[in-house]
């Protein structure tokens, strides 16, 4: 279980700690813990105590028929859903990653004994821990307690890998590691076993792009190699002739209302993909199909969009988000002859997050 999930041990050693790392630290380290025990939905639900519940963000009460089943809203996020459970995952990957990375580039023991805190609290404790399945994720009333598609909930998790992963190599704690690698290996079987988890595999989309990004992450940092072979060869037979063409579109993602940020989030699962193959010694960012399409070329053909967002014609019904990604960041780091996408990341910043944070301590000075 030696994996960095995302790094290589060159690249951990070699990672210079962002000017803003102390302050987010400082902003972290107080926060939590968190726990899906700590707030739970109304009635309605069957989801218990430990049970991750969440609702669908397009949904909303019919005006045709109050009090009957939810209506679909593509892109229109209802504000009034259940949230909290949701808001606390993502928190947590935010975190953990972030105090692992000061434990680890700044020796901060206090930052390590806070992350692995953080994690023995949702994982592991017996009060707390929230059970290994997403059984009730993005439920909709009036229509279904839970649906596969609320897998893309857990994206956080592979932030929260990747701290855990840092963590090990600078400050173990072999307990709380091992309870946790045991919750990730019962998660990722039920995510790759389960009804609800093949559906969301299958559904297409972006949503297939995180199945497999998770699973990659999850199946590195927890050591289950059949998981990640899995991985790469659905990358290539699954993913890639599926949402890419040969001219670098991706159809299910352009038929969104706000298909440029659909079409730069899944493009960012994608690069997260190869990423972690590469590091695994397997090239995925080079892949084609026989019919040309493949990831640089999706690349090449997203980019300039994502420089000047009002050259986009297709749906966008919401402005795109000042943070454009890092898909082209991470392309510029592993291709050779690629300096002008690093130049482009640099241009637009990295993510105001903690995976932000890894971006710039990876980012070569002046690139």
């Amino acid at each position: 279980m030696s994996s960095l999930v995302l790094l290589s041990p060159g690249e951990a050693r070699a990672l210079r700690a962002p000017e803003r790392l102390r302050a987010a630290r400082a902003e972290t380290i107080g926060l939590g813990p968190f726990s899906v025990t700590f707030a739970r939905p109304a009635g309605g639900t069957p989801a218990g105590r430990h049970d991750y519940f969440s609702e669908g963000p397009y949904w909303w009460p019919d005006p045709a028929n109050p009090g009957g089943p939810y209506i679909r809203r593509d892109g229109v996020v209802n504000p009034d859903r259940f949230t909290r459970n949701h808001d606390d995952l993502g928190r947590l990957g935010e975190c953990v990653l972030t105090l692992a990375l000061a434990a680890f580039l700044l020796k901060d023991e206090a930052a390590a004994r806070r992350a692995w805190h953080l994690a023995r609290v949702w994982f592991v404790d017996p009060e707390t821990r929230m059970n290994s399945n997403l059984e009730f994720g993005q439920a909709i009333r009036g229509r279904t307690t839970g649906r596969g598609i609320g897998l893309i909930d857990t994206r956080g998790f592979i932030w929260a890998a990747q701290g855990l992963a840092l963590l090990r190599e600078s400050h173990p704690d072999e307990r709380v590691d091992a309870a946790v690698v045991d919750w990730f290996r019962e998660f990722t079987q039920w995510m790759r076993w389960s009804t609800k988890g093949r559906d969301e595999l299958y559904n297409g989309n972006n949503h297939s792009t995180w199945w497999v990004a998770q699973v990659a992450a999850y199946g590195l940092y927890a050591d289950i190699p059949a998981a990640v072979e899995q991985c790469w060869a659905l990358f290539r037979d699954y993913l890639v002739p599926h949402q890419f063409r040969a001219d670098g579109s991706q159809p299910l993602e352009e038929a969104r209302t706000r298909s440029l940020s659909y079409s730069a989030m899944n493009l960012d699962g994608f690069a997260l993909i190869c990423r972690m193959a590469k590091r695994a010694g397997v090239d995925l960012w080079n892949y084609r199909t026989p019919e040309g399409a493949g990831m640089t070329r999706t690349l090449e053909y997203l980019a300039p969009f994502l420089e000047t967002p009002s050259k986009w014609t297709k749906p966008q019904i919401t402005p795109v988000r000042d943070g454009r990604g890092y898909a082209v960041g991470l392309a510029g780091l592993d291709l050779d002859g690629r300096g002008e996408w690093l130049a482009l990341q640099r241009r637009w910043g990295a993510p105001r997050n903690a995976w932000g944070l890894l971006l710039e301590a990876l980012l070569p000075p002046g690139a």
